[in-house]
């Protein structure tokens, strides 16, 4: 495992890259402006870079997103979230699984994640004991987003009404403006834990690369996924044989950053030991 000062030694191995959008891109409230600047210098060097988020919520919707940020449609090739990877197992049910939800959703989740559910043939409910299924896109507006225990009451009714869970977001946490917070996967883990069953789309599951590594137009040894969080971005590239970089000033910052700056790559190197991951490298930021 490298342990680089920048970005720029990576951008000549490789001819695709996959990259994680929160922690390396921006952190769900602003640009890093070095991000913009690696993206801008990827470009320059005909490399193609698709943005895959476990982000609940269409493509479209993130694209107005970024560009309010300052990211421009320009900077990437492509854009792959898990909310669009819902979106479409919604509309075009891969396995009977999917097909037999039925139509009355509740929505566990922020009102800003309603665009997934947009156009399709569904009927949003008030109540779990109204609905014939769960659409987990994460914490609320109404509950404190960084307490699981805030969530046990409307987890427990899901529970009582026998409803399938469709987490559109595996990520446990995430940085936002500088605060963690939890993400859908965490309440789905809860869930499971009392008995739900349980559906994910997004990283790490290898379903999710099969049309990025489509969109690349590219074979897996040409291509490098770049992100924040062992257990997503570096565990799901690995289980597609993709190479990964780890962006050490994400999720892990907590237990990695050193007091007086820089980052504990021993420590680093010694948890992806311990999840049976070997990213090729480390960089501090997703900086050239």
């Amino acid at each position: 495992m490298e342990h680089l000062a920048g970005f720029a030694p990576l951008a000549d191995r490789y001819d695709g890259f996959v990259l994680d959008l929160w922690g390396v891109i921006h952190d769900g409230v602003t640009a890093f402006p070095h991000a913009v600047d690696t993206l801008g210098r990827l470009r320059a060097l005909g490399k193609r870079t698709l943005l895959l988020s476990n982000v609940p919520r269409p493509n479209d919707t993130v694209r107005v997103m970024m560009r309010r940020m300052g990211i421009e449609d320009g900077l990437y090739t492509d854009i792959l979230t898990s909310g669009e990877a819902v979106r479409q197992a919604l509309i075009a049910p891969p396995d009977l699984w999917w097909a037999e939800l039925g139509q009355r959703v509740f929505h566990l989740g922020p009102e800003r994640d309603r665009p997934v559910m947009e156009g399709l043939r569904l009927t949003v409910v008030a109540t779990p004991a109204e609905a014939d299924f769960v659409l987990n896109t994460g914490p609320d507006d109404h509950r404190n987003p960084s307490d699981i225990a805030e969530f046990e009451p409307v987890l427990q009714d899901c529970m009582k009404a026998r409803l399938r869970m469709v987490c559109a977001n595996p990520d446990l946490v995430v940085i936002r403006g500088g605060v963690q917070v939890l993400c859908a996967g965490t309440l789905a883990l809860r869930y499971e834990e009392l008995g739900g069953e349980v559906r994910s789309l997004g990283k790490p599951d290898p379903a999710i690369y099969q049309p990025v590594l489509q969109q690349l137009g590219m074979p897996p040894e040409r291509v490098l996924a770049v992100g924040d969080s062992l257990r997503t971005d570096v565990a799901g590239a690995a289980g597609v044989d993709i190479a990964a970089c780890w962006v050490l000033d994400g999720i892990h910052r907590a237990t990695l950053r050193l007091p007086g700056g820089g980052f504990d790559t021993a420590r680093a190197e010694a948890e992806a030991r311990e999840a049976g991951l070997h990213p090729v490298a480390t960089v501090p930021h997703f900086a050239w």
